[in-house]
């Protein structure tokens, strides 16, 4: 495989912006390559600048759920361009979403707009901590809630995957209000909140993580988890920016029926542009300035090319059948990977919810962030080299999610199957 532009411009890359990348995983340093460096992509495939072509596995972490360049959404996004790029102003553009949120997932009532998934988050946890008075939140371990200095504890995404165990630069006395506990604990979080009950605000959670690779909920967890938080007088964030819009039209919230109090999203609703969401119940939403004290604002929340791109994707979700085809290809992949690890006497297994899957290269069963941790990140390092070589482009570290988007045809699981045959039939 050709890989000498793709160097050379990240050799060019590392003098102006640190490390090469503006964002740590993209380096590709946990799974001992460079990147590549991408031209274009259409459909399910992308090209990198060395002429290149791959499956691709990663749909730019999430957000490409329809595949690359879908024609509608293009289209749409031409015509927004016609009438200028922003404005700093309302427009309708930006209702027509919010009524779209609000119709889809069921615990918004109320949504305000931002420009990313971070945005909303940092968001949701001060609305939380104006509305009920307390200072302190809970997270799990592992979860990634984006880079706000509240949540680099004990996270998940680019924090695991190079290792780091926080961010020098946040204040003791800021991470000091962070309590982070195991996932799929019931019974951590009842002990958290009967000792320290009255000084949390919120608990925010991925209802099914994705940055410490895909895990699921055990049955009846988020349920407990709903009456434990409602019990203490605490707010229930789910962080939905990866799980919304791809376990179902209205989220894992729809998909397991458990109605949080505010709900963050992301990446589908903007369509591959910056987008980013948080709404919930409207006494708490009213809290939000104007309307209320709790400030947040953003220059290009609401940006007119991002809500064309997000309306066009969510109009193609509501279709019917869509998440039927999706579920489809998710399972096909997955459950032809598993036969594959098994027949090969791999020490690996695959978690999936829907068309989100990692495959965690351990012989244990993956529940929460310590047995994540468990896998062999030099196994699934070479297996990313190997599918690489063989035209399967997957996300560069093992602590993080594979999406399947509706542009994936049966020719390219299948392709992507073989190549992964022909990578463990040699481990």
């Amino acid at each position: 495989m050709k890989r000498e532009r793709s160097q050379a411009y990240f050799a060019k890359a590392k003098d102006v912006i640190p490390g090469g990348v503006n964002s740590p995983v993209r380096a590709c340093r946990s799974v001992g390559c460079d990147p590549l460096f991408i031209a274009r992509a259409s459909g399910s495939k992308i090209y990198d600048v060395d002429g290149n072509v791959f499956i691709d596995c990663v749909g730019s972490w999430g957000p490409m759920i329809l595949g690359h360049a879908h024609p509608e959404v293009t289209a749409a996004l031409r015509k927004a361009l016609e009438n200028g790029t922003s404005f700093g102003a309302p427009i309708l553009l930006e209702v027509e979403l919010a009524e779209l949120l609000i119709e889809a997932v069921p615990s918004l009532e109320m949504v305000r707009l931002t420009s990313s998934g971070t945005e909303a988050t940092m968001s949701a946890i001060r609305l939380a901590r104006a509305y009920t008075g307390r200072k302190k939140i809970i997270k799990c371990d592992g979860c990634y809630h984006g880079h706000g200095d509240a949540f680099l504890v004990k996270a998940g995404s680019g924090v695991a995957t190079l290792g780091i165990p926080g961010s020098p630069g946040v204040p003791e006395e800021i991470a000091g209000h962070t309590i982070s506990i195991p996932y799929n604990d019931a019974d951590a979080l009842a002990k958290v909140l009967e000792k320290e009950g009255r000084h949390v605000a919120c608990f925010i959670i991925e209802p099914v993580p994705g940055n410490m690779g895909v895990v699921l909920p055990r049955e009846g967890y988020l349920r407990t988890v709903r009456e434990l938080t409602q019990k203490h007088g605490v707010l229930l964030i789910f962080d939905e920016v990866i799980s919304g819009f791809r376990m179902s039209w209205g989220g894992a919230q729809s998909y397991y029926g458990i109605l949080p109090d505010l709900t963050c999203l992301g990446k589908i609703i903007g369509g591959g542009l910056p987008v980013g969401a948080y709404g919930g119940r409207k006494d708490i939403m009213l809290r939000i300035a104007p309307e209320g004290d709790v400030y947040q604002a953003g220059t290009l929340s609401g940006n007119p090319l991002a809500v064309t791109a997000g309306i066009a994707t969510l109009k193609i979700l509501s279709q019917k059948g869509t998440y039927e085809d999706l579920e489809g290809k998710g399972a096909y992949l997955g459950e032809n990977i598993n036969e594959l690890i098994q027949r090969y006497s791999i020490p690996a297994r695959v978690n999936r919810a829907g068309s989100l899957m990692t495959i965690f290269f351990t012989k244990n069963e993956v529940v929460d962030f310590s047995s994540a941790l468990t896998s062999d990140t030099n196994c699934f390092a070479r297996f990313y080299r190997n599918m690489l070589e063989k035209g399967v482009y997957l996300p560069p570290s093992q602590f993080e999610a594979l999406f399947i988007s509706l542009a994936h045809t049966k020719a390219d699981l299948d392709e992507t199957l073989n190549a992964a045959e022909a990578c463990l039939k040699i481990f």
